[in-house]
């Protein structure tokens, strides 16, 4: 069995965007804040990927994006490969004009 990060999907090349499917449900796995103050916030399924990406990009706090994960049909993407859903033409949904590159 492969160690979760060897798993991870750091990036999105053209075949993977090609063939994601934006409707399909997916699971979000945030890491754990760092600041005590915080509440931890976790797991999350989601109806559909695009929905998740979208959460995760415009609501979920910046140091817990770091950490994340999402998983669609057994594939996972970390938090360069979130992004790269998000910006990707392809996307669905209307993105949030103040969403910075850095969240």
């Amino acid at each position: 069995m492969l160690p979760l990060m060897e798993t991870l999907m750091p990036a999105v090349n053209l075949n993977d965007q090609a063939t994601f499917d934006y409707s399909t449900e997916a699971e979000l796995y945030p890491t754990r804040s760092r600041k005590a103050r915080r509440q931890p916030m976790g797991y999350r399924r989601f109806s559909r990927a695009a929905d998740a990406i979208r959460f995760a990009i415009e609501e979920l706090p910046a140091d817990l994006l770091i950490g994340a994960y999402l998983e669609v049909d057994e594939r996972r993407f970390d938090s360069s490969g979130i992004r790269q859903l998000y910006e990707s033409p392809d996307y669905p949904l209307t993105r949030r004009a103040d969403v910075s590159k850095g969240n």
